[in-house]
């Protein structure tokens, strides 16, 4: 098959159309021929995420962006600490 990489808004999109297909009692290895992804795909995405709606995982990815600055921010001010107790130590 031929890798894609999959947004996590695709993904959900998939899943849900998974549910639906295996609501109508197609065979799960019709439904991810038609969605064209392999079966350990289809699995490792129910398990990460199967309990999320299209809306969660744009907060999610909110989040992770904003979680990532406030680490950035977070090194910085560590680093600005550090470069404080040195000069204070008078070992420049």
């Amino acid at each position: 098959m031929k890798r894609t990489k999959h947004t996590p808004e695709q993904i959900v999109r998939k899943l849900r159309e998974a549910d639906r297909l295996l609501a109508e009692n197609t065979p799960l290895a019709e439904v991810v021929r038609a969605l064209g992804i392999s079966h350990a795909s289809y699995q490792r995405w129910r398990s990460q995420y199967g309990a999320m709606r299209p809306d969660d995982v744009v907060r999610l990815k909110e989040l992770e962006k904003e979680n990532a600055r406030l680490k950035r921010l977070l090194a910085e001010k560590e680093l600005d600490n550090d470069m404080l107790r040195e000069v204070a130590k008078g070992k420049w």
